[in-house]
């Protein structure tokens, strides 16, 4: 049966991962409710503030008697307290389930071991640790955000075949391909913010934003210390909520927020806290080079994406200098991209 009980926290893991870039800063969940080995509901975490996992697959049973003799498949240790939702322990024991395989405890502290107790009291039968590692890594971004009080962070530029990931002049139009570019746009999709420094939002005058995919925008972040930025660049167009960290002003107008930083010097630490603070889960480290190096040297990263295009500018801005366990190397049709993990980070 060991193989079989696999297979259905499996599906759940894969029914989590389709709440990613929707639910943060909740975690991925994802629940699969199996009878005589035939799975009679499914569910998974949908949207921030909407019905957990466990009560779309409950919703999905059409027959509640059913219930009773049926084994639950859940990534995530059941919610035992009152948030937006009610508890989804309390669910459970309501509907006497035979038997609950619960891949992963939920490390928030409201939660922490109280969901499984709960269950246990009532007689239901508890299994912790199916998958446990997989669960681990679908939801690094909420485990990183819990255990180190700070979002995920993932640092991401494009070299050129050179080491370069800009010209003299800080422009880089275009290192990559139009399919990494793409798989960029995706990434946006899945993560809370994206922060870049003054000189790449004055000189590459980006957007920030995921339009080559469907999916939630990003909140926008630039580092404009003094506010020297023009407010004709794309970042101050309104369009998406967008964070400026400066020096000189704490102020809201439509969707831009200046937050006025309160060190006498920049720092990234601060930046890293107050985004906490905002509830973002996981933050984008697109660039500049000073910036990125700067996340590099203080260990503040967990992930870096790094392509590496076929162009070379034969001069301009280096790489950022890092080191790091490789994940994965994965060829894009001339580009190639390396993902590096830091297993010491802060």
């Amino acid at each position: 049966m060991l193989e079989n009980d696999k297979l259905f926290m499996q599906r759940a893991l894969e029914l989590a991962a389709l709440g990613q870039g929707r639910v943060s800063p909740n975690p991925m969940v994802g629940c699969v409710i199996v009878l005589n080995g035939q799975i009679i509901g499914e569910g998974w975490h949908q949207q921030y503030g909407g019905p957990h996992a466990e009560v779309h697959a409950i919703a999905a049973v059409a027959d509640k008697s059913l219930l009773t003799g049926a084994t639950m498949y859940v990534t995530l240790e059941p919610c035992s307290h009152h948030g937006k939702t009610p508890p989804c322990a309390d669910l459970i024991v309501q509907y006497s389930f035979k038997k609950i395989h619960v891949a992963h405890l939920d490390s928030n502290p409201l939660v922490a071991g109280k969901g499984i107790e709960k269950i246990r009291a009532s007689g239901i039968e508890v299994s912790i640790g199916l998958l446990e590692a997989e669960a681990s890594m679908l939801n690094k971004r909420f485990f990183t955000f819990i255990a180190k009080n700070r979002p995920y962070i993932m640092l991401k530029w494009a070299a050129t075949a050179d080491g370069f990931i800009a010209r003299k002049d800080f422009t880089s139009q275009w290192i990559t391909n139009a399919i990494s570019r793409k798989l960029v746009h995706q990434w946006r999709t899945q993560e809370d913010a994206i922060v870049v420094g003054t000189r790449t939002a004055m000189h590459d005058n980006p957007s920030l934003t995921a339009r080559d995919w469907q999916g939630k925008q990003p909140v926008r972040v630039v580092i404009d210390k003094w506010l020297r930025l023009p407010p004709t660049l794309n970042l101050f167009d309104g369009s998406v909520p967008t964070l400026v960290y400066n020096f000189e002003k704490k102020e809201e107008k439509g969707n831009t927020t200046w937050v006025q930083m309160t060190s006498e010097h920049f720092s990234i630490h601060e930046l890293v806290a107050d985004l906490k603070n905002r509830d973002i889960q996981s933050l984008i480290v697109e660039g500049g080079s000073q910036l990125l190096q700067s996340f590099i040297d203080q260990n503040l990263w967990d992930e870096a994406r790094i392509f590496a295009g076929n162009h070379t500018f034969e001069e301009g801005i280096k790489a950022p200098r890092i080191m790091g366990m490789e994940m994965s190397r994965t060829a894009l049709e001339g580009d190639v991209l390396q993902i590096l993990k830091n297993p010491f980070a802060q």
